[in-house]
């Protein structure tokens, strides 16, 4: 039985995470879109785990990795999860920490 990724260390996720890269690099380049995306939100959820939730606080506004110009700012936290808004927009969304740009 496979570990959830908060039951991994953090050499556990290391390695899960270079294995993801590897099946979505394998994916990709078989033309299997859908599957890449799969595993492109794996790697970002292993990448949650191997980070500190508490550095992101509710009320802040960050920038989204890999969407040039978007934000999000952060209405609170649950776990690996930030839940807000993106660019104004009054939705409610929640996304994995990994997907944010951390503060410096």
């Amino acid at each position: 039985m496979e570990k959830r990724y908060s039951e991994m260390t953090k050499t556990e996720l290391t390695a899960e995470i270079a294995d993801l890269h590897a099946k979505a690099q394998k994916a990709e380049q078989m033309g299997m879109i859908s599957e890449f995306s799969v595993y492109e939100r794996k790697i970002t959820m292993a990448k949650s785990y191997l980070l500190d939730p508490s550095v992101f606080e509710a009320g802040e506004t960050y920038p989204i990795q890999g969407d040039p110009g978007s934000t999000f700012k952060i209405l609170y936290m649950n776990g690996i999860f930030a839940w807000g808004y993106r660019n104004e927009s009054h939705e409610l969304e929640a996304f994995p920490i990994a997907m944010l740009v951390q503060p410096s």
